[in-house]
């Protein structure tokens, strides 16, 4: 019955995008929805039970994130071949999701537009990035990343705490905290503490 289908599981914590999804690839002659997830552990039983050729994976699932799905499900099948499906275009999202094995990065906006054709192309072989998301990673390449403590730092910027307070949860001198500051400032280009962190949710360096 299957012979020759293209094989595709969707993974989202939303029923009703889904079931778009399920209408929109169950309508085309070359494809079929063999099995749906809406949890990360979910999308893992289910890969090893259907075996899909192509899976659309949510960066946001209740229980992991899609990366950590995605890291799971290519740890004990290297051949898997996933498509991140989602709402973020930061350049430090896709990055990891391209690390992590993802073999194409969509936005759902655009899912009516792309999606058939970004199935066929992954289920051949290929890669297909979004052009905004191609983007957003051209615009940062080369341009210095945050340290992991820098990331420390801004995210509990984000969460409200003042250089003091900061200091008292990193165990670190509030001096330090500034010049972690300062660099961070600079690494982003921001103007201030705010506008930092605005950018660091912006690109997905950070998230609250």
């Amino acid at each position: 019955m299957n012979a020759g289908l293209i094989l595709v599981m969707t993974v989202d914590d939303h029923a009703l995008l889904r079931k778009g999804i399920v209408g929109l690839v169950n309508a085309e002659h070359d494809m079929k929805v063999v099995a749906e997830a809406s949890t990360g552990a979910e999308a893992i039983k289910q890969y090893r039970q259907h075996r899909p050729d192509v899976t659309l994976m949510d960066l946001q699932l209740p229980d992991m994130s899609g990366i950590e799905a995605t890291i799971s499900i290519r740890q004990e099948f290297p051949e898997a071949r996933i498509i991140v499906l989602t709402t973020y275009a930061g350049d430090m999202q896709v990055v990891r999701a391209l690390t992590a094995g993802a073999r194409g990065y969509l936005l759902k906006a655009d899912v009516n537009q792309n999606l058939l054709d970004a199935i066929r192309a992954v289920h051949a072989g290929r890669k297909r990035v979004h052009p905004q998301v191609a983007a957003e990673i051209a615009e940062y390449t080369g341009k210095e990343s945050l340290s992991a403590r820098e990331i420390e730092v801004l995210t509990l910027i984000a969460k409200g705490n003042a250089n003091k307070e900061i200091g008292a949860r990193l165990f670190i001198g509030e001096d330090t905290v500034k010049r972690h500051v300062t660099t961070i400032l600079a690494k982003l280009e921001a103007n201030d503490r705010t506008h930092a962190v605005t950018i660091a949710l912006k690109r997905g360096i950070i998230d609250l």
